[in-house]
């Protein structure tokens, strides 16, 4: 079993996957909402077998129809997508079968294949043979990391805070850590909170980076936290009444 990840992170959606040559459902499938569609598609070729470049993909809550995912550029975000919806595919079916050796072809060979994903691709100038889109995104993820920098640089230990994070509450609390989590890519601040509205105790896939109790730290994107005088949340009996 992989360790739970006690780190917030950006919007995942949790969808059930169907198709049209069987009525088999693969469950609880989390994806980014950040996904391409042409990259959800490839991620789908293995869990239907339909091939990525045949595929039109419904979004249905139950069995009524909510939207057809119709723009491979388009983002998962930008449709009506929620936790527990199934997506249907339907498309063009490779054969499974059983006990029948890989048949694997040459790089030349591959190339040449006009149902590839690869191909797919090509004829669509998408991911990485979309010269544009991709300098786009190189830019943009160059500008993230310098800002976050920013805010690192900006920020000290035991500095107050306020993390505004979407989906969840205005948190207030103290700065606790800064800096690279193991195996995460980019840089993180720790922060212990006024209240148990955390998801770990300041460690991490067994790594410890700060003490408090459980439920009260968090690992957040520098851009959640602004720095200031937020006095801490001083809790009476008086509350409980």
């Amino acid at each position: 079993m992989s360790p739970v990840n006690n780190m917030e992170t950006s919007e995942i959606v949790t969808i059930n996957v169907s198709n049209s040559q069987n009525d088999t459902v693969s469950f609880e499938r989390k994806y980014p909402r950040s996904m391409k569609v042409y990259e959800f598609k490839m991620k789908l070729e293995p869990i239907t077998g339909a091939s990525a470049d045949s595929m039109k993909l419904e979004l249905y809550s139950g069995n009524r129809l909510v939207s057809k995912l119709e723009d491979d550029t388009s983002t998962l975000a930008a449709y009506p997508i929620e936790d527990g919806m199934r997506v249907h595919v339907v498309g063009q079916f490779m054969c499974m079968l059983e006990n029948v050796a890989k048949f694997e072809l040459s790089q030349e060979e591959y190339d040449k294949k006009s149902d590839s994903v690869r191909s797919f691709l090509k004829r669509n100038k998408l991911g990485k043979f979309n010269e544009e889109e991709m300098a786009k995104q190189e830019n943009e993820r160059r500008r993230q990391e310098e800002e976050n920098q920013k805010k690192l640089d900006e920020t000290n230990i035991g500095d107050r805070c306020r993390v505004t994070a979407k989906n969840s509450p205005i948190r207030f609390g103290t700065v606790m850590y800064k800096g690279p989590l193991e195996d995460k890519p980019g840089v993180f601040i720790g922060v212990k909170f006024d209240e148990p509205l955390g998801v770990n105790d300041g460690s991490m896939n067994g790594k410890r980076y700060f003490d408090c109790d459980p439920k009260y730290g968090s690992f957040v994107a520098p851009k959640a936290v602004e720095v200031g005088d937020f006095p801490p949340i001083e809790f009476s009996l008086d509350d409980e009444l």
